[in-house]
């Protein structure tokens, strides 16, 4: 297992490399971390012109203390093999993600091809793995285990969805017919579903038992703050590190999401004075408001605060 970056990860701005202008925007823009995209978002005539801007970009801006990284071509491409060549020995840079990760030996040859381009390198380049297919998710655990330079595993909502055939065509968001079953005409309370809730557990839970990042897909209703923080929202609830965004006017809503409100931080400060309080005469576990609070409340409540430092 890597010692995986400690920068946070809220908001991870997805930018496609082949617009410079983009680019250069996103340098000084108040996301924590940038991924300049090489993949889907530039067509085909456009790669090789991407690649170029990413590099130069990478030597040239200054990124202040953002984590950066660049998402890679598929692996069964003709453009990554130069790609890996050209990226790996840039010291600005700090990971490579792989899109539609799904097996062991691609990512330990991924690794293997950027150690090759940079056997000096003083920190080893990070690989972020986007799990995005429906084999990407049944091997999940073994991909998160895959090599020491895994850091960070990301849900990718959009080609999943594809991938499962689900009936939709919105990035991030339930197909309509999977939204709500039942009904008052039916007689039966109407419950929301979520088609992104087993997935993103299931990335989320193989990050933790790993060590590594979890970053939740985006939102493609990128002009409706109300639901870009939403989906934040639930992401930040379930304890995914960051979500990645694909327009600057998303930054702000999912920056809001992640950071724990006053009430938050007030209530797990009471957590933790009250269970210092109950050590102090020798119990471990307390009632406070009328519920009872033991040493895993500890551990949940200083995860709070350490999200609001």
């Amino acid at each position: 297992m890597t010692m995986v970056d400690q920068r946070p990860a809220r908001v991870y701005l997805a930018v496609p490399a082949h617009r410079s202008e983009m680019v250069a925007k996103a340098a000084v823009l108040a996301a924590d971390a940038v991924f300049l995209d090489l993949e889907d978002a530039v067509p085909p005539s456009e790669k090789s012109a991407a690649l170029d801007v990413a590099v130069r970009s990478l030597c040239s801006l200054d990124w202040g203390k953002k984590l950066v990284a660049v998402r890679l071509n598929a692996i069964d491409s003709p453009f990554i093999e130069r790609e890996i060549r050209a990226l790996g020995v840039l010291p600005r840079l700090d990971s490579v993600i792989v899109p539609k990760a799904e097996r062991e030996s691609d990512i330990t040859g991924i690794a293997d091809q950027l150690q090759d381009a940079a056997p000096d390198r003083a920190r080893p380049m990070e690989l972020e793995l986007l799990i995005e297919t429906a084999l990407g998710l049944v091997n999940v655990d073994l991909l998160a285990g895959s090599h020491k330079s895994v850091a960070a595993l990301h849900l990718g909502v959009g080609d999943f969805a594809a991938s499962i055939g689900a009936r939709s065509s919105e990035i991030g968001a339930s197909p309509e017919g999977y939204r709500q079953m039942g009904s008052a005409q039916s007689g039966y309370p109407s419950v929301p579903l979520d088609l992104f809730a087993y997935p993103m557990m299931r990335v989320l839970v193989a990050a933790r038992a790993f060590g590594l990042r979890a970053v939740d897909g985006p939102c493609g209703a990128f002009r409706d703050t109300r639901l870009t923080e939403s989906s934040a929202l639930k992401a930040a609830a379930m304890g995914f590190d960051g979500k990645q965004v694909i327009h600057p006017g998303q930054i702000e809503p999912t920056l809001r999401a992640f950071r724990p409100s006053d009430s938050e931080l007030a209530h797990a400060r009471r957590v933790i004075a009250a269970m210092e309080e109950a050590e102090a005469i020798g119990r471990g576990a307390v009632t406070l408001d009328g519920k009872m609070i033991d040493y895993a409340n500890i551990r949940m409540a200083r995860r709070i605060i350490n999200l609001g430092s």
